[in-house]
């Protein structure tokens, strides 16, 4: 099966899950990147605003301001390059970015994050990440120096898949399941 139906029914697969599913298994994802946030002591951090049913990390996003965290949202500023980064407090205003994503309505650009939350459609046991396809998240983590990765995905979204020249590894996944 090539990617573009993998993508398909991983899509299908994460829309088919139940809300209180969702809802607890976004709970139980929560509490792991506030975890990996203290263990790693990160105090910038890329997050990213939920689309396409991605696990809702906003309850940890919450978390993470409250200690005092700065969050930056990722931008896309134009087809076929890296992500930017732009500032976000919670409960500013927001707009849509030139691909319909959530973007701080006042953009105050910054610099690459030290550390960055990666949603994933899928990922295979390597650690390697299944995305929509637009290869955002693949020149972002080329990025120098890289920022240290945390993959989001439900566990019943790993796939067996192979790894392309292009893509690279993240440094840990966290999922639901223990």
């Amino acid at each position: 099966m090539g990617k573009a139906e993998l993508r398909k029914q991983l899509l299908a697969a994460r829309r088919a899950l139940a809300p209180e599913t969702r809802a607890a298994w976004d709970q139980a994802l929560c509490a792991k990147v506030l975890a990996w946030q203290a263990e790693n002591k990160i105090q910038e951090l890329g997050v990213y605003w939920p689309l396409r049913d991605e696990p809702d990390l906003r309850p940890a996003y919450d978390e993470l301001a409250r200690r005092g965290v700065r969050l930056l949202l990722p931008v896309v500023v134009a087809k076929h390059t890296a992500l930017e980064f732009a500032e976000w407090t919670i409960g500013e205003a927001m707009v849509k970015d030139t691909m319909g994503v959530a973007v701080p309505a006042g953009l105050r650009m910054t610099d690459y994050p030290p550390a960055l939350l990666v949603p994933c459609l899928g990922y295979n046991p390597h650690r390697f990440r299944l995305g929509y396809g637009g290869g955002f998240y693949d020149r972002t983590l080329e990025h120098t120096p890289r920022p240290a990765t945390a993959g989001i995905a439900y566990s019943c979204l790993q796939a067996d898949f192979p790894d392309d020249p292009h893509d690279v590894a993240l440094d840990v996944m966290l999922t639901e399941a223990d």
